[in-house]
């Protein structure tokens, strides 16, 4: 009896313990949440805010770095790892280019047949082969049969002219150069200052005659007709590719960067598979077809786009030029479920009058990168997209960010939660020099919500994914590296993009620090600008920025030019700028001064001429001119003009 009553009362004690326990644990639970609510709210509507955007975020990013990863184990390159793909679905359509259809097994097929053709012409693992050549389906199966030889491919920019096609030869240090028929007479310009031991091939694009073939010979002014050779030689039989593996250099891509001629920015194989995934796993599918009208010199084009058949298997749309006007027409022809665009494209897409192609598409993601935010709910509405991706990245950098969840005007966001696991950061700059400001241990500072900062990543040399490549040339790339950022010995790319995040964590693009500015979809370099015009305006004064225009995206060039003794001849100014620069660079509006302010150190100074711009009540003792490019002439601009530039009715 004893035993029971002191059993009872032991496990009365312990149940009334435990309840206490219980009782304390709860209020304390109780306690902390009144605590973080009353005295950090503001956190606890970050947390719930972003926490779904976070952890889909990092759903999607761990399957980025298990691909990269998964690769990265086999040593497999780019041409590999499509021989994959082709295995699973060789007679899918790999790319659609006008009314032609092109199978993943055809792709292949081309590119061995390169292979082959070009291992016969004494191209080996090293080698630089140049591309320049317009869209079509043949452009990634040339450097996809090229990296098979463990060559590399600088992808040229088709609007290089003169010095600048020059420099981009050189500076790649190009043994083979492969371009488009159309290219010849640009490529003839040039010759005499070329290597002599550079090796041209002329291609012109046909349906191969494999039966019956013409025999190889040169064209003349020794360049090589290269489909000839492609219909006399057979495909090489596939074999894994005689590269450097999955770290091994894959493409040369040109960037204005911040100063100078167009750069060479090396993208790898990783490199490729990371930027191309990067997108992938958003909200794409295997089975999607992606209309892609951009440039396939770009990364955006020839990567990302690209990267979608070659490594996913989607169905891409290889457009040989954009059109406003055929832009959502061609969704509705090729049944696109995924579109890419710039900035400007869209702008100009909107533009265009309403037409049942509209709403007739399937388009439910559009994707890229400079989308205004003034259009962004425009145009979703107009066109009924369901998903915006907008992401941002530099071709040369290593760190790449996307808008995960549509939010307007964003181009990606930095988790305020675990802002650790992605490698990126915003840091306080001087926003007139671009140099990083440091604290009293000399290391870099966060840049806060709300204000502006310099966007970088974090440079890990063992990651592929976080690896830093830079341009070919070394001066160039360390350049861009920023060290001691948040520790001592660490580095870091420097975009010289200047950004900023909101309390949330999106992210805002608001300018570009050094000497670039962004104009049709195209970075310009004003040092580049300044020394064509230099050369053809026998050596004047001359001075390049970027100015804003009322409702147009970007910045329009605008060049200050010294004419002390009134001999600048402006047809001439225009016709030899067409001649040496591209569209894009060319200076929108001209300023012919009398005599130009110098710095101490003989900088020419810009900011007065910048917050000027082209305003003719501003600008009053010199003369203004402004490009029309129907009649590709400068013409006077007065006040009636500077109204009519402004309300729309003279485009630019």
């Amino acid at each position: 009896m004893l035993l029971t009553v002191a059993a009872f009362a032991a496990a009365f004690v312990a149940t009334y313990l435990f309840l206490g326990f219980l009782y304390t644990i709860g209020l304390s639970i109780v306690l902390g949440v009144l605590y973080v609510l009353v005295f950090h709210s503001r956190f606890c509507f970050v947390f719930a805010k972003t926490v779904p955007r976070d952890l889909y975020a990092l759903f999607c990013y761990i399957k980025i770095l298990w691909t990269t990863r998964r690769y990265s184990w086999k040593n497999w390159t780019i041409p590999d790892i499509f021989h994959d793909t082709v295995e699973k679905h060789p007679n899918k359509p790999c790319f659609l280019y006008q009314d032609e259809v092109w199978t993943f097994k055809e792709v292949e097929d081309f590119s061995l047949r390169v292979s082959a053709t070009l291992k016969a012409q004494g191209v080996k693992k090293g080698d630089i082969v140049g591309l320049l050549m317009n869209n079509c389906p043949q452009l990634p199966a040339f450097w996809l049969g090229i990296s098979r030889l463990g060559a590399i491919t600088p992808l040229i920019n088709t609007n290089q002219r003169g010095n600048a096609l020059i420099h981009s030869i050189n500076v790649a240090k190009c043994n083979v150069l492969i371009f488009s028929d159309e290219y010849q007479p640009a490529i003839q310009d040039v010759a005499g200052q070329l290597g002599s031991d550079l090796k041209l091939f002329k291609f012109t694009q046909r349906p191969l005659n494999t039966t019956n073939p013409v025999k190889p010979g040169a064209t003349g002014d020794s360049i090589t007709d290269i489909t000839c050779l492609l219909e006399a030689t057979p495909p090489a039989r596939w074999s894994l590719a005689d590269g450097d593996g999955f770290t091994g250099r894959l493409l040369y891509i040109y960037t204005s960067g911040t100063t100078g001629l167009p750069k060479a920015a090396v993208i790898s194989n990783a490199r490729f598979v990371f930027m191309a995934a990067g997108l992938h796993f958003w909200r794409f599918k295997p089975d999607d077809v992606i209309y892609c009208p951009l440039p396939l010199y770009h990364t955006a084009g020839g990567v990302i786009s690209v990267g979608q058949a070659l490594l996913f298997g989607c169905t891409v749309v290889i457009k040989p030029k954009f059109s406003a006007s055929q832009y959502f027409p061609d969704c509705v022809k090729y049944k696109a479920t995924v579109a890419h665009y710039i900035g400007e494209m869209c702008r100009y897409v909107l533009a265009t009058p309403p037409s049942p192609a509209d709403t007739q598409h399937s388009v439910r993601v559009i994707f890229g990168n400079g989308l205004r935010p003034q259009i962004w709910k425009d145009f979703i509405k107009r066109f009924n997209i369901k998903h915006v991706v907008e992401f941002y990245g530099a071709t040369e950098g290593n760190a790449n960010i996307c808008n995960t969840d549509g939010t307007p005007g964003a181009i990606g966001f930095v988790s305020r939660i675990i802002p650790a696991v992605y490698p990126i950061a915003i840091i306080k700059v001087n926003q007139e020099t671009g140099e990083p400001i440091r604290d009293s241990n000399g290391l870099c500072q966060l840049a806060q919500p709300d204000e502006p900062g310099v966007f970088i990543g974090k440079i890990n040399p063992h990651n592929p994914a976080r690896e830093y490549l830079g341009y070919v040339d070394k001066t160039a790339s360390e350049k861009k590296i920023v060290k001691d950022v948040f520790k001592h010995g660490d580095s870091a790319f420097i975009s010289g993009d200047i950004l900023v995040a909101d309390e949330l964590g999106y992210l805002y693009f608001r300018d570009r620090t050094g000497d670039t500015f962004r104009w049709r979809g195209e970075n310009v370099s004003t040092t580049e600008v300044e020394a064509a015009i230099s050369r053809v305006a026998n050596h004047r004064d001359a001075v390049v920025y970027g100015v804003l225009v009322p409702n147009t995206e970007g910045r329009a060039g605008m060049c200050g030019i010294v004419d002390a003794d009134g001999t600048l001849n402006m047809d001439k100014l225009a016709k030899d700028l067409a001649r040496d620069l591209p569209a894009y660079a060319r200076p929108v509006f001209v300023r012919v001064m009398s005599s130009m302010d110098m710095t101490g150190t003989f900088k020419m100074k810009k900011t007065d001429l910048q917050k000027e711009g082209f305003d003719p009540s501003l600008v009053k003792k010199d003369k203004l001119y402004y490009l029309d490019l129907k009649q590709g002439k400068y013409l006077p601009l007065g006040p009636e003009e500077y109204k009519k530039i402004e309300s729309g009715l003279i485009r630019l």
